[in-house]
């Protein structure tokens, strides 16, 4: 999408450079279980401001006291924690790169969470990236990070958002079965850059009000929690656990986990915004569009695209329970701008995730990286793009001298 560095790049891409940066990137972060795309997303600086700007415009729509007192609804009683604080330490915002009418690069929102995303992986993914990118033009190198931040910067804060004040042994990746998970590349790499160990949550130990796990015979306390646990692979697997998340428990959360509920794809249906196309709960929906094909039907709480119809009928829309239609919407379609030219001559659609920190003495969380997927399918999730090259993860960057 910057025409020249994509060139540049085009010209010089060979399997041999896929392989080099594949096999540097997993000598960091172990095996990856993802696909790589073959490439970043160079995009213009002008394209990355106004989604930054976007991002913080929504986040404070968000913090509106009237918003989070209506999303309140969406956190079932099981999961209402005690102690929550003000705002979230935490903000993913999904754009869909677009083209506007104007022919500007532009991004619409596809989907929200205040929960954590592949910081520390994608941080490390950009480092390699750099590492072997050379581009005219961009002799300084590239990184991912917003307006302000260099390498070294954006670790520090990293750092200082999830340690929260606390020592690194005091604090805990919380996962279920976490060498199970496909983002275990990106505990290890939190683990190599910011010193936290990933924990199961069948290894934490209670005591009264404090929680405690175990390290080379040593039994640790935990003070603060970076808490990774998707709340439906809870439900479904219901571990065996020494506590419950709704325990008054003598812990900090990064983020607190009620943030997972009330900051997501609930409150698109809320926000008067250009870059978020209209969406509807099916609860409080009074009748079907007419041009129900302008539409995808969305269930609030999946991962991967895991329930999304692309294409909804209206048996589809009538087939939800009355007693579920709260966790569903119907939120229109987006054009997405097939414009990352591959070598070939193939057009693939791009996915950008600001990824938000909220740093000590800081309101609300704020643009601080990004992470991208690419797509050649009729969706981003990897079960629509299965067998293609060129899509995957991958990161946008952008020169650091600017």
């Amino acid at each position: 999408m910057h025409a020249d560095f994509r060139r540049f790049y085009n010209q010089g891409f060979s399997s041999e450079f896929y392989s080099q940066y594949v096999n540097r990137l997993e000598s960091q972060v172990g095996q990856v279980p993802f696909r790589l795309a073959e490439s970043p997303l160079f995009i213009p600086p002008s394209t990355r401001d106004r989604i930054f700007g976007y991002t913080r415009e929504i986040i404070a729509q968000l913090a509106v006291p009237e918003r989070i007192a209506s999303a309140r609804r969406a956190i079932p009683p099981e999961y209402d924690v005690p102690r929550q604080d003000e705002a979230p330490d935490v903000m993913t915002i999904d754009f869909a790169i677009t083209r506007r009418e104007d022919g500007e690069l532009d991004g619409k929102v596809v989907e929200m969470q205040a929960f954590p995303s592949l910081f520390a992986f994608t941080m490390i993914q950009a480092r390699v990236f750099n590492e072997l990118v050379k581009i005219p033009g961009a002799e300084s190198g590239f990184h991912c990070f917003a307006p302000g931040h260099d390498y070294d910067s954006a670790l520090a804060l990293l750092r200082r958002a999830l340690l929260g004040g606390f020592s690194p042994d005091e604090v805990v990746l919380l996962e279920i079965e976490p060498e199970k998970q496909k983002t275990l590349p990106d505990f290890i790499a939190t683990q190599t850059l910011v010193g936290i160990d990933y924990v199961c949550v069948t290894q934490v130990l209670r005591e009264g009000r404090q929680l405690f796990r175990m390290k080379d015979g040593r039994k640790l306390p935990i003070r603060r929690i970076f808490n990774r646990v998707v709340f439906d692979e809870l439900q479904k697997k219901k571990p065996p656990m020494a506590f419950q998340f709704t325990d008054d428990l003598d812990v900090s959360w990064c983020p607190h986990p009620n943030w997972y509920w009330l900051w997501s794809k609930i409150s698109l249906s809320m926000l008067d915004h250009p870059a978020v196309p209209k969406a509807m709960l099916l609860s409080q929906l009074k009748e079907v569009p007419a041009d129900l094909e302008n539409y995808v039907l969305k269930p609030l709480f999946s991962y991967a695209g895991a329930g999304v119809k692309v294409d909804p009928t209206r048996d589809d829309v009538a087939e939800v329970p009355a007693d579920q239609r709260d966790g569903w919407i119907l939120q229109r379609k987006i054009t997405y701008a097939r414009e990352l030219w591959t070598p070939d001559g193939i057009g693939v659609a791009a996915e950008l995730r600001v990824l938000c920190l909220r740093d000590q003495g800081q309101r609300l969380p704020e643009p601080f990286m990004n992470l991208v997927r690419l797509s050649r399918g009729k969706m981003l999730g990897v079960d629509f793009n299965k067998g293609l090259d060129w899509v995957g993860s991958s990161v946008a960057l952008w020169p650091r001298a600017e």
